[in-house]
């Protein structure tokens, strides 16, 4: 029997936001104004720091161990510029994590899509405990009715533990969920726990993959049509 789908579960990074490359460079020169450093190389050692220590994120709870963790992270990025630990946290302040994500081509009007079709929206990233503060800054906060990171979940895809938590904020079975990600094992991993799933890929066409955000309603509208005709029969 085919289940309607009550809510959109929406992975954020590479699905409903995209890093964007151009504020690296914005902060370079930002850089230069503020302490005289040389835009390119500051823009190159911001993508260095940032490769070397992401890694070290996935053990972090609570937002306090979120805040301890960029105060190290500024003094880390201070010792590769060349500053203070008090310049390294202002040029963090300038330039925090949310502020190198943007939303996707039509990710907001997808979401008031959603809603308007009587559906939930929810998002489950892996990522820090501030995910509330990422979406606000890319203006899609408003739209989301239950935020989920991974770090407050305490666990992180691909576990299937974090769908069925998911699930669970959603007060929804899995059956009554749509899951939309970006990488593979993530939509493989809510299959098995029993969502309907599709993987995502924005900036390339494949057969067989959503390629633009809006597609997703028309997921929606079969889905629904689908359990209709069901219903009837």
């Amino acid at each position: 029997m085919t289940s309607r789908w009550q809510a959109v579960l929406f992975d954020r990074d590479d699905t409903l936001c995209t890093t964007d490359p151009g504020v690296y460079t914005q902060a370079g020169h930002w850089a230069a104004e503020r302490f005289g450093l040389d835009p390119k190389d500051t823009a190159r050692h911001m993508i260095t720091h940032w490769q070397a220590e992401a890694p070290h994120w996935h053990a972090i709870r609570t937002p306090d161990e979120e805040a301890a963790y960029w105060a190290t992270y500024a003094r880390g990025l201070a010792g590769q510029l060349g500053l203070t630990h008090a310049e390294g946290e202002a040029f963090l302040s300038e330039y925090p994590y949310e502020a190198f994500l943007t939303p996707m081509p039509h990710a907001a009007e997808v979401l008031r899509g959603v809603r308007a079709r009587g559906l939930r929206v929810g998002v489950l990233s892996n990522t820090f405990p501030s995910i509330d503060r990422t979406l606000r800054r890319t203006g899609l906060a408003d739209l989301v009715d239950v935020p989920l990171a991974t770090c407050t979940l305490g666990v992180h895809k691909p576990d299937p533990r974090a769908f069925t938590l998911a699930a669970e904020a959603l007060g929804l079975p899995p059956a009554a969920i749509l899951f939309l990600d970006d990488l593979p094992e993530n939509v493989d991993a809510a299959r098995r726990v029993g969502m309907a799933a599709e993987r995502v890929n924005v900036h390339h066409a494949e057969p067989g993959v959503v390629h633009d955000l809006r597609d997703v309603l028309t997921l929606i509208d079969r889905n629904l049509a689908v359990a209709r005709e069901v219903a009837a029969c």
